[in-house]
């Protein structure tokens, strides 16, 4: 005779035990997969701290543990979530996909700005290592007293004579610098899109873009080049100069022209990034029904209005993203400036006085101020360049 086994009641302690043992493993089993997986990255990190072992197998390591890595945190998580009820799935689910970026930006970008606040508001040798000493508050606080300056730093920012002049450059580099890439690479877009040759004259003009600017930096310093009066001139522009009976000149350490040596450092951005412009203008360009333009010119419009009244409007998200992109990299502008002048001549701007007090000068308080009102100055072209993302489609 066979026996069936009776499945228990709902109700009974049979069933209720089962249920407890299988929420403990769904809740146990995954935490225990998320606690494996980080005592494997920390062993990974402790590894590669060390240093020790062959250097190909620290290479090997690096490239598993990091993408391998990552990838195996999120399956991990997912995972998770994919097991929850549909409540908690939609709920959590997102913060799969967006938390690692979040936690890396919160990591590497929010708290190194509220540590360079904090290191702002103290004298050149920051505060005291390991100050908190919580046995005695009084004499902790009392040591942190000692270096703390309050907002001193930033006074000296806005008051300082170089770093009036690096404002003044700054300036300048916004004003000649990003207006000129703007207006050349719009200019080129429009005229190339018409050329027969527009592959070739785009190629040629985005190339520059391949070069890294400490790179463009070397370039122009041998086309600035100057020699003795005497000597052969191997610089091309002073070779152009005295071919013309005029007399070689350091171009941008030329002080007797200065502020406006700088013009000769802003014409490299200039060079570097109107193929960037150009590129991002003649794709939108290239969205503007042609019906639209042919109406217009029906209508009796010359090219240039059409080019005023049709193309400029209906381009006018990307004309705002590329200048406000523009606009913040000559406001962070460190590389060109350090390696033709290393700041010297009237040339600094913020960025480079920003190096020199943290690392020649070791002023760290002053350095981490300069630090902040760089940021502060960036802050507001970034959210009106996301504003404008939110209110129109840029391409």
């Amino acid at each position: 005779m066979q026996y069936e086994a009776k499945q228990a009641p709902p109700g009974e302690p049979g069933n209720f035990g089962a249920r407890l043992l299988t929420l403990i493993l769904r809740i146990a089993l995954p935490v225990g997969i998320l606690v494996l997986a980080f005592l494997v990255m920390y062993w990974g990190f402790n590894f590669l701290r060390a240093g020790s072992a062959p250097k190909w197998l620290i290479a090997l390591v690096a490239i598993v543990w990091g993408v391998g890595g990552v990838a195996a945190l999120y399956w991990i998580f997912n995972w998770i979530v994919e097991r929850m009820g549909d409540p908690w799935r939609g709920r959590l689910q997102p913060f799969v996909f967006v938390g690692p970026a979040a936690a890396m930006l919160i990591w590497f970008l929010a708290l190194p700005v509220l540590r360079t606040f904090w290191i702002s508001l103290f004298n050149r040798d920051g505060p005291p290592d390991g100050w908190l000493n919580w046995g005695d508050l009084s004499g902790s606080f009392a040591a942190l007293g000692e270096r703390f300056v309050g907002l001193n730093n930033y006074v000296a920012v806005f008051t300082d004579r170089l770093m009036l002049e690096a404002f003044r450059n700054n300036i300048m580099w916004i004003v000649f610098g990003a207006t000129l890439t703007v207006l050349f690479g719009l200019l080129i877009a429009v005229l190339a899109d018409r050329s027969g040759f527009e592959r070739l004259g785009k190629s040629a003009i985005f190339l520059p873009m391949a070069i890294s600017f400490v790179g463009a930096g070397v370039i122009w310093n041998f086309i600035y080049e100057v020699r003795p009066v005497d000597a052969p001139q191997i610089g091309l522009l002073n070779a152009l100069v005295v071919a013309g009976g005029g007399q070689p000149q350091p171009f941008p350490a030329w002080t007797a022209i200065s502020p406006w040596n700088n013009l000769f450092l802003i014409v490299i951005v200039i060079w570097l990034q109107t193929g960037y412009a150009m590129v991002l203008f003649s794709a939108a360009l290239k969205g503007i029904p042609g019906e639209l333009m042919e109406a217009g010119r029906v209508d009796g419009a010359s090219e240039i209005q059409i080019f005023f009244r049709i193309m400029v409007p209906y381009i006018m998200g990307t004309i705002i993203t590329v200048s406000t992109t523009v606009v913040i990299f000559t406001l962070k502008i460190f590389d060109v400036v350090w390696v033709m002048t290393g700041g010297q001549f009237g040339t600094d701007v913020i960025a480079t006085q920003f190096y020199r007090q943290s690392f020649t000068a070791r002023n760290s308080g002053y350095g981490s101020a300069i630090a902040i009102v760089l940021l502060i100055a960036i802050v507001p072209v970034m959210i009106y360049n996301l504003k404008q993302f939110r209110e129109q489609e840029a391409f």
